[in-house]
């Protein structure tokens, strides 16, 4: 058979997003044609990359699942295979699976005006080739699946054990009875900590800073309870939409009132922790409450980990690698037999592929993003992003039903292209507001917000139901032609 060389739309990614992005589109559109590029060999994105110990969800399935199929695990916070089959499980049920091209890597996309039609270079197993279509939709998230990030650490070579990044877990990895050190205090190292304690000899997460980590019930006794009484598609939609309404509470809560929340969850850690635990060193961070995403641990598993004392904690920096461990800043020495350098992801937009308008390329700090989807002056481009204080998927849904009410807008007015135009006296802003290590590694890199719709970014869900999926599609800011 065949493979088309031009199809109506692309989408650029197998994962949460892309997967569903396909089916918006199939529901709305049985026989417009696309494709799925997607550069590994699998589907599944974060979920199908992601192995190490423990590997789950931060968000809970409610709101993490797609808004058209319920989720029916038992356990909110899920853990990744979980969530990989019910991904996958999608895809096949609405036939994605069928069009997903693999190791297809996007190299760049050029736009031209005049055929209002994108030429897509690709690298399919070392042969580039070329694809067309009317609209370009990407779906990569903004990680780049290559290479996690890890500094520079003073004598690594010297260790004589193992370093492992968590972002490329070896599958024979043997930590049993052995002595681990986990460097990090993110959400990675929160979830590897107590999932590795109870194998290891010990496990040291050993942290620069403290963050803020919430203990959250593993399972919805709200969710399993309605389903007992409720059809599951109603009961999924109640239950989604409490979490949201709790998420977007809550979130609003913390930044009004950033001293009570960070003593409400400093409570709430010294309640889980034993009596004598320095509380104010290793739980006690330096900023508010979502300058960077919180931490959530299903049913206190990380302090269930440090009060059996099959795991600690310990703040400091680090002064050197050692051959047999890490000596600190304060002289102490921890010992390992393997070191985990849970240490952050690099950004990468897009995938790394560059986009061109008729052959002039875009310079992504020089665009302003629209309705945080779109870029100004990229024609027949939409790109999904979700929420940094909420469930990605809440965004992605969104983005999808908006990039389908375009395309019908397109259809019934005849027209073949839209651009966002900037208006000259928007002032710009960072295009996120929120500071974790890879926001600012690569904030110079990113396209702009603006200081004001439609180009204002908003984190809130609630927000962009009114103006994604109920707005008009005829914006101002929007060209047709």
């Amino acid at each position: 058979m065949t493979t088309p060389t031009h199809v109506d739309v692309l989408i650029v990614g197998a994962g949460l997003s892309g997967i569903g992005a396909a089916v918006h589109l199939t529901t709305a559109f049985p026989g417009r044609s696309y494709a799925i590029l997607e550069k590994r060999g699998a589907s599944g994105g974060t979920w199908d990359l992601f192995r190490y110990p423990g590997v789950r969800s931060d968000s809970d399935m409610y709101t993490l699942g797609y808004r058209f199929k319920p989720w029916v695990g038992d356990k909110a916070l899920a853990d990744g295979p979980s969530i990989l089959d019910y991904v996958r499980e999608t895809a096949r049920e609405h036939g994605i699976d069928q069009q997903i091209r693999y190791r297809h890597r996007v190299l760049g996309a050029d736009w031209d005006s005049e055929a209002a039609l994108w030429t897509v270079t690709v690298d399919h197993q070392g042969e580039v080739i070329e694809l067309t279509c009317r609209f370009l939709w990407s779906c990569s998230g903004y990680y780049d699946y290559e290479q996690g990030y890890s500094p520079p650490f003073p004598g690594r070579e010297r260790f004589t054990g193992q370093v492992v990044h968590p972002q490329h877990w070896p599958e024979d990895l043997d930590y049993a009875g052995r002595k681990v050190v986990v460097i990090g205090s993110g959400a990675t190292a929160v979830t590897l900590v107590p999932a590795m304690a109870g194998t290891a000899e010990h496990v040291t997460m050993l942290q620069r800073s403290p963050t803020y980590v919430l203990s959250l019930p593993g399972r919805d006794p709200i969710a399993l309870g309605l389903r007992k009484v409720l059809p599951g598609t109603l009961a999924y939609r109640l239950v989604r939409a409490k979490n949201v309404a709790m998420q977007s509470a809550s979130y609003r809560a913390c930044r009004a009132f950033p001293g009570v929340a960070r003593r409400v969850i400093r409570t709430a850690a010294a309640r889980s922790l034993p009596d004598d635990y320095e509380v104010d060193v290793h739980f006690k961070p330096r900023y508010d409450p979502w300058d960077e995403r919180l931490c959530v641990v299903p049913d206190g598993d990380l302090f269930k980990a440090l009060r059996r004392g099959s795991a600690e904690i310990v703040t400091d920096t680090i002064d050197t690698f050692t051959e047999s461990g890490i000596r600190l800043a304060s002289g102490r020495e921890l010992e390992a037999d393997i070191i985990v350098t849970a240490t952050g992801l690099n950004l990468s937009i897009f995938g790394a592929a560059t986009l061109s308008v008729d052959g002039a390329e875009v310079k992504l700090p020089e665009t302003m993003a629209f309705r945080a989807m779109m870029l100004s002056g990229v024609p027949n481009f939409a790109f999904t992003i979700g929420y940094t204080n909420a469930s990605w998927t809440l965004k992605a849904d969104l983005v999808a039903e908006y990039v389908v009410r375009l395309l019908r807008h397109l259809d019934e007015t005849g027209t073949r292209s839209v651009v966002p135009v900037r208006d000259a006296d928007v002032s710009e802003a960072p295009f996120m507001d929120f500071e974790p290590g890879y926001v600012r590694r690569a904030i110079d890199r990113l396209p702009k917000a603006g200081d004001r719709e439609p180009w204002r970014l908003r984190q809130s869900y609630l927000h962009d139901v009114r103006t994604i999926r109920r707005g008009e599609i005829a914006d101002a800011a929007l060209r047709f032609s």
